[in-house]
């Protein structure tokens, strides 16, 4: 992947991350479950890991290459939902 591009990547991601400021929690308590919840089905799963192989080994064409990127992209997202959504619910519970 071209340097440039992980670096706007990198920018999203920590735009993203202000965006989803705690002190702007734009979760309730369902939602906030709900997202904690998020997991990928198993077929998505099983393709994450067979890319995850094969990049391993440097044998990713680049379709395969991108795919696996924005797999990797979701992830930081969900990640970042996700610790969002338990410090909503450990600041409602406390």
């Amino acid at each position: 992947m071209p340097h440039a591009t992980v670096a706007q990547n990198m920018n999203a991601f920590a735009s993203l991350e202000k965006m989803l400021d705690p002190a702007r929690p734009c979760f309730t308590a369902e939602t906030a479950a709900n997202v904690l919840r998020l997991d990928p089905d198993p077929e998505k799963a099983a393709r994450i890991e067979e890319l995850s192989a094969k990049a391993n080994e440097g044998l990713l064409d680049r379709s395969e290459e991108a795919e696996y990127w924005s797999y990797i992209h979701a992830g930081k997202l969900i990640s970042m939902l996700k610790l969002q959504a338990r410090l909503f619910l450990k600041r409602s519970a406390g």
